[in-house]
Protein backbone atom coordinates (compact mmCIF):
# COMPACT_ATOMS: atom_id res chain seq x y z
CA UNK A 1 0.00 0.00 0.00
CA UNK A 2 1.27 3.34 -0.54
CA UNK A 3 1.23 5.78 1.73
CA UNK A 4 2.42 8.69 -0.13
CA UNK A 5 -1.04 10.55 0.33
CA UNK A 6 -2.15 9.33 4.06
CA UNK A 7 -3.08 12.03 6.43
CA UNK A 8 -2.61 9.77 8.66
CA UNK A 9 1.00 8.95 7.98
CA UNK A 10 2.07 12.05 7.03
CA UNK A 11 0.59 13.57 10.85
CA UNK A 12 2.59 11.01 12.48
CA UNK A 13 5.47 11.72 10.20
CA UNK A 14 5.62 15.81 11.45
CA UNK A 15 4.94 14.84 15.06
CA UNK A 16 7.80 12.47 14.90
CA UNK A 17 9.97 15.11 13.70
CA UNK A 18 8.54 17.92 16.04
CA UNK A 19 9.18 15.76 18.64
CA UNK A 20 12.98 15.27 17.15
CA UNK A 21 13.53 18.65 17.43
CA UNK A 22 12.20 19.51 20.00
CA UNK A 23 14.81 17.01 21.68
CA UNK A 24 17.92 18.92 20.25
CA UNK A 25 16.51 21.88 21.70
CA UNK A 26 15.89 20.54 24.92
CA UNK A 27 19.76 19.36 24.48
CA UNK A 28 21.06 22.71 23.31
CA UNK A 29 19.84 24.40 26.58
CA UNK A 30 20.80 21.66 29.12
CA UNK A 31 17.28 20.40 29.24
CA UNK A 32 17.89 16.83 27.84
CA UNK A 33 16.32 15.22 31.56
CA UNK A 34 12.83 16.29 31.31
CA UNK A 35 9.72 13.71 29.75
CA UNK A 36 7.24 15.35 27.88
CA UNK A 37 4.76 14.28 30.73
CA UNK A 38 7.30 16.53 32.84
CA UNK A 39 7.10 19.45 30.90
CA UNK A 40 3.64 19.21 30.61
CA UNK A 41 3.07 19.52 34.35
CA UNK A 42 5.94 22.26 34.41
CA UNK A 43 3.70 24.07 32.32
CA UNK A 44 -0.08 23.40 34.14
CA UNK A 45 1.93 24.54 37.06
CA UNK A 46 3.87 27.97 35.75
CA UNK A 47 0.15 28.61 34.31
CA UNK A 48 -1.62 28.22 37.64
CA UNK A 49 0.84 29.88 39.79
CA UNK A 50 -1.87 30.81 42.20
CA UNK A 51 -3.71 27.98 42.64
CA UNK A 52 -3.63 25.21 45.24
CA UNK A 53 -2.62 22.40 42.56
CA UNK A 54 -2.07 18.80 44.54
CA UNK A 55 -1.34 15.49 43.40
CA UNK A 56 -4.97 14.54 42.37
CA UNK A 57 -5.35 17.49 40.61
CA UNK A 58 -2.23 16.67 37.82
CA UNK A 59 -3.84 12.94 37.73
CA UNK A 60 -7.18 14.22 37.02
CA UNK A 61 -5.65 17.07 34.51
CA UNK A 62 -3.38 14.24 32.68
CA UNK A 63 -5.42 11.53 33.19
CA UNK A 64 -3.15 9.41 34.95
CA UNK A 65 -3.15 6.64 37.99
CA UNK A 66 -1.71 8.02 41.23
CA UNK A 67 1.36 5.36 41.10
CA UNK A 68 2.61 6.90 38.09
CA UNK A 69 1.76 10.30 39.22
CA UNK A 70 3.50 9.78 42.26
CA UNK A 71 6.54 8.71 40.59
CA UNK A 72 6.58 11.84 38.10
CA UNK A 73 6.05 14.03 40.61
CA UNK A 74 8.85 12.24 43.23
CA UNK A 75 11.70 12.25 39.83
CA UNK A 76 10.56 16.20 39.30
CA UNK A 77 10.63 16.97 43.70
CA UNK A 78 14.21 15.18 43.17
CA UNK A 79 15.57 17.00 40.84
CA UNK A 80 14.60 20.10 42.04
CA UNK A 81 11.81 21.48 39.42
CA UNK A 82 9.09 20.99 41.95
CA UNK A 83 8.12 21.29 45.72
CA UNK A 84 5.75 20.15 48.12
CA UNK A 85 4.55 22.84 50.47
CA UNK A 86 1.91 21.96 53.54
CA UNK A 87 -0.83 23.99 53.58
CA UNK A 88 -1.10 26.08 56.73
CA UNK A 89 -5.02 24.88 57.75
CA UNK A 90 -4.22 21.02 56.72
CA UNK A 91 -0.24 20.07 56.54
CA UNK A 92 -1.77 16.42 55.78
CA UNK A 93 -2.40 18.41 52.19
CA UNK A 94 0.71 19.56 50.18
CA UNK A 95 0.55 21.37 46.91
CA UNK A 96 2.81 21.61 44.33
CA UNK A 97 4.56 24.73 43.58
CA UNK A 98 7.73 25.36 40.96
CA UNK A 99 10.57 25.98 42.35
CA UNK A 100 12.94 28.62 40.45
CA UNK A 101 14.38 25.76 38.53
CA UNK A 102 11.20 24.81 37.48
CA UNK A 103 10.52 28.57 36.56
CA UNK A 104 13.52 28.64 34.33
CA UNK A 105 13.23 25.05 32.72
CA UNK A 106 9.82 26.28 31.66
CA UNK A 107 10.65 29.91 30.00
CA UNK A 108 13.23 27.85 28.00
CA UNK A 109 10.25 25.39 27.12
CA UNK A 110 7.93 28.57 25.98
CA UNK A 111 10.82 29.58 23.96
CA UNK A 112 11.75 26.05 22.46
CA UNK A 113 8.25 26.32 21.57
CA UNK A 114 7.86 29.41 19.79
CA UNK A 115 11.09 28.03 18.04
CA UNK A 116 9.77 25.46 16.56
CA UNK A 117 6.43 27.21 15.45
CA UNK A 118 8.51 29.83 14.10
CA UNK A 119 10.24 27.30 11.92
CA UNK A 120 6.99 25.32 11.05
CA UNK A 121 5.32 28.51 9.88
CA UNK A 122 8.36 29.24 7.86
CA UNK A 123 7.46 30.12 4.01
CA UNK A 124 3.89 29.51 4.59
CA UNK A 125 1.20 32.27 3.80
CA UNK A 126 -1.33 33.51 6.62
CA UNK A 127 -3.80 32.50 4.10
CA UNK A 128 -2.48 29.02 3.87
CA UNK A 129 -2.32 28.90 7.64
CA UNK A 130 -6.62 29.64 8.01
CA UNK A 131 -6.94 27.12 5.51
CA UNK A 132 -4.52 24.63 7.27
CA UNK A 133 -6.13 25.62 10.71
CA UNK A 134 -9.64 25.26 9.61
CA UNK A 135 -8.62 21.49 7.54
CA UNK A 136 -6.94 20.09 10.67
CA UNK A 137 -9.88 21.22 12.97
CA UNK A 138 -12.37 19.84 10.94
CA UNK A 139 -10.21 16.65 10.77
CA UNK A 140 -10.26 16.59 14.37
CA UNK A 141 -14.18 17.02 14.52
CA UNK A 142 -14.75 14.00 12.14
CA UNK A 143 -12.43 11.95 14.46
CA UNK A 144 -14.07 12.88 17.42
CA UNK A 145 -17.78 12.28 15.57
CA UNK A 146 -16.93 8.30 14.92
CA UNK A 147 -15.59 8.34 18.73
CA UNK A 148 -19.05 9.54 19.74
CA UNK A 149 -20.99 7.27 17.31
CA UNK A 150 -18.64 4.26 18.89
CA UNK A 151 -19.03 4.73 22.11
CA UNK A 152 -23.38 5.45 21.39
CA UNK A 153 -23.36 2.20 19.69
CA UNK A 154 -20.99 0.38 22.48
CA UNK A 155 -23.55 1.77 25.18
CA UNK A 156 -26.50 0.47 22.44
CA UNK A 157 -25.04 -2.51 22.65
CA UNK A 158 -24.48 -2.72 26.72
CA UNK A 159 -28.05 -1.53 27.10
CA UNK A 160 -29.74 -4.18 24.99
CA UNK A 161 -27.43 -6.56 25.93
CA UNK A 162 -26.78 -7.60 22.02
CA UNK A 163 -23.14 -7.06 21.71
CA UNK A 164 -20.66 -9.46 20.31
CA UNK A 165 -22.16 -12.50 21.98
CA UNK A 166 -23.46 -15.52 19.51
CA UNK A 167 -25.94 -18.28 20.55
Amino acid sequence: MDTKDHIGVEVKRLDNEIHSRMAVYRVEKGQGELTMMQSWILGYLYEHPEDEIFQRDIEAKFSIARSTATGILQLMEKNGYIRRVSLKRDARLKRMELTPKGVEMQKNTMENIRRMEKKLREGITEEELEIFFRVIRRMRSNVEMDQKETDRRRDDDQNTGSSDKRI
